[in-house]
């Protein structure tokens, strides 16, 4: 019984605050703010592992402290900027024939790619930080090397779909 009295006052709840009168766009665009800020906080994290697998590396061109903050901050960059571009790209209009370009494609895919080459470099990360593992300087070297062209690709497609003007639908 509690249970079901607890969910009938959260959807009275529900129904009073779906009385109050917020402008539309202004409540989208603060869920919209706190979707990036929660997708950096991501990308910050997986920079973390990242930076942390460089850092256990000794003797290697990754001795100082200062990656793991590097990482974080261009990670945080790229999750920021790169993932979600649904507001600029997907909002173009498209045609029904698939064999139209319409220019959004390069800018999909590079968002795509670099979303997987960051996140497969900090998955690596975590799990040779959980494992305890020393692994070869190759090894390492390809972690770095999919970390820092996932987050790239990732901020190019960001940049590249903010700075493009949507196209004049002509009528």
């Amino acid at each position: 019984m509690k249970i079901s009295s607890a969910i009938s006052s959260a959807f009275s709840l529900i129904r009073r605050v779906s009385n109050l009168r917020i402008a539309r766009s202004s409540l989208i665009k603060s869920a919209h703010l706190l979707e990036r800020i929660g997708l950096a906080a991501v990308g910050a994290s997986c920079g973390l592992y990242v930076g942390a697998t460089l850092l256990r590396q000794k003797g290697g061109l990754f001795e100082s402290g200062w990656i793991v903050l590097i990482t974080m901050i261009y990670g945080a960059l790229g999750y920021y900027v790169g993932i979600d571009l649904s507001g600029n790209v997907a909002g173009r209009p498209t045609s029904s024939i698939s064999e139209e370009w319409n220019g959004s494609e390069p800018v999909e895919i590079m968002s795509a790619a670099g979303t997987f080459g960051a996140s497969i470099a900090a998955t690596l990360s975590v799990s040779i930080l959980v494992l305890d593992q020393n692994l070869p300087n190759g090894l390492i070297g390809f972690v770095a090397g999919s970390w820092v062209v996932g987050s790239s690709l990732q901020v190019a497609a960001g940049t590249m779909a903010r700075s493009h003007e949507a196209p004049v639908s002509e009528q």
